[in-house]
């Protein structure tokens, strides 16, 4: 099956541009001119106003990039103001023939201060520093980044804004806020999780007519999930179905003064369309869950009644556990008993809180940390996890043996065989208590409705429908005050045509 559009590490895209000259007699230099064409288009149709062009030129071949792109916004007409922060007798062969090209336009380099200089300009074109950058930028490109920042005007940024890790998405000290980033050749899997989200603006991408031969050379680092997900990847409803076809999902949690947690992740699952929805809780919070929905099948047990769990686990598919279980003795007998589970466990929350890499994981298992329960896990910072989000990821699953999501901008997903999947839906107005909750309520949904469907197909769907309820409720009313239960109510939208 499809799983997405293939992202690429930096060093993949580059094994694909010296792949594309080798194997198909396409010249360097006839590649960067491709790669200015495709900018200089999209530059145009954003801003076709534009009289008057700021470009920032680095030392590598996405200055070269910048150079060209100088060129053809000259030969259309345009004024161009050109700075130049490199030397060009250190420009490599495409960037070198780029420069000649360039000096015979005659264009001139600018040499005043940059802050004035962007000032006058409608549009800048950010080429300063490209896929190579991998260490903190360095004080002369900050000042420039810290100038294109500071002018408040529209940024094209080439390939990658400069400051951004093309791998990891993160801020290297400093990186240009662009308006609009185009990427080249390869999509690189950076720009689609973490800081990068808040600086690559939209993202668009020209495959600079490289035949798709080359690109099946590399095996994606990643994929980026389609919209359409939630369709295209879950089976169809029968029509001669009942509740029994659609799975039975047992919700474990709720522990005194957390009831909200499980009644979330129950509304999420039986929103999801599971066919039937038990929720094993604390017996204080009884009366607040089963008045929540009763649709739901609601049992209360103290932690001695181990039979309670068994009961209620012996007819369910999925066990979904985690969210308001909190960390006592009654959270952690209910844990014991759902890592033995033979099904599909969906581990959350406290559930993640009281697990270390070291014990035995589910056989059958999706774990949804964020950062901070990622980091604690792994035994480092909740900032090295950000810091590269696809590598805490994959170790979490390659430890675990789980299907692993990694919450936050640019959520992945990674299997324990290596597979990596990217959500680009979503919005911050989702960053709020109660949230994950629903997500794990809807993965448990989908996951009983789809038991012989490969895990990280069905995981994919889920975490792409509900970052699209996330969606669907900012264009409705906007992400500030955007409420869990908000996209509750919209999963069904979503899950079906």
């Amino acid at each position: 099956m499809d799983m997405g559009l293939p992202l690429y590490s930096a060093q993949q895209v580059r094994n694909l541009d010296a792949s594309a000259i080798r194997d198909c007699a396409i010249d360097g230099y006839e590649l960067m001119q491709r790669a200015a064409a495709s900018a200089w288009l999209r530059l145009r149709q954003h801003w076709p106003q534009v009289r008057t062009l700021g470009v920032l030129v680095g030392p590598g071949n996405n200055g070269g990039d910048a150079l060209e792109l100088a060129r053809l916004a000259a030969g259309a007409g345009c004024a161009v103001r050109v700075w130049l922060l490199a030397d060009p007798a250190r420009f490599r062969a495409e960037a070198q023939s780029a420069w000649l090209s360039f000096s015979d336009a005659d264009i001139g380099l600018q040499t005043g201060p940059l802050d004035e200089g962007l000032a006058d300009c409608d549009v800048i074109v950010d080429g300063l520093l490209g896929t190579g950058l991998s260490r903190t930028v360095g004080a002369a490109f900050a000042e420039a980044i810290s100038c294109i920042n500071a002018s408040d005007k529209p940024v094209l940024a080439l390939d990658v804004p400069s400051g951004i890790h093309a791998d990891s998405g993160a801020v290297m000290g400093l990186a240009v806020r662009a308006d609009v980033t185009e990427s080249f050749i390869g999509r690189k899997q950076g720009l689609y999780t973490g800081d990068a989200k808040d600086y690559a603006g939209q993202i668009y991408f020209s495959a600079l007519d490289v035949p798709p031969h080359v690109t099946a050379q590399e095996k994606p680092s990643a994929c980026l999930m389609p919209a359409h997900a939630p369709l295209a990847w879950m089976p169809p409803r029968q029509r001669n179905s009942h509740k029994g076809h659609h799975g039975h999902v047992l919700a474990v949690g709720g522990a005194p003064g957390y009831s909200g947690a499980i009644r979330l992740c129950a509304g999420a699952a039986l929103r999801s369309g599971a066919g039937l929805v038990s929720v094993l809780t604390h017996p204080q919070c009884r009366v607040e869950v089963a008045g929540y929905q009763p649709e739901l099948m609601v049992r209360a047990a103290e932690d001695k009644d181990l039979q309670a769990f068994d009961v209620l686990a012996e007819r369910a598919t999925v066990v979904a556990i985690g969210p308001g279980l909190d960390t006592q003795v009654w959270g952690r007998t209910w844990l014991e008993r759902a890592c033995a589970f033979d099904g599909v466990v969906v581990l959350d929350a406290d559930a993640l809180n009281l697990m270390d890499l070291t014990q035995r994981w589910p056989s059958r298992c999706v774990i949804t940390p964020h950062p901070g329960e990622a980091a604690r896990l792994l035994g480092i910072s909740s900032a090295q996890v950000q810091a590269d989000r696809f590598s805490a990821a994959r170790q979490l699953a390659e430890a675990s043996g789980a299907v692993t999501v990694l919450k936050g901008a640019g959520t992945l997903i990674a299997g324990p065989q290596g597979e990596m999947l990217v959500c680009e839906q979503g919005n911050p107005g989702m960053a709020c208590g109660g949230m994950g909750d629903v997500l794990t309520g809807a993965l448990a949904g989908l996951l009983a409705q789809a038991p012989d469907q490969p895990l990280l197909q069905t995981v994919g769907a889920a975490v792409v429908a509900h970052a699209r309820a996330g969606d669907r409720v900012a264009r409705r009313i906007g992400m500030r005050g955007m409420l869990p239960s908000d996209v509750l109510a919209t999963l069904p939208e979503v899950l079906n045509p």
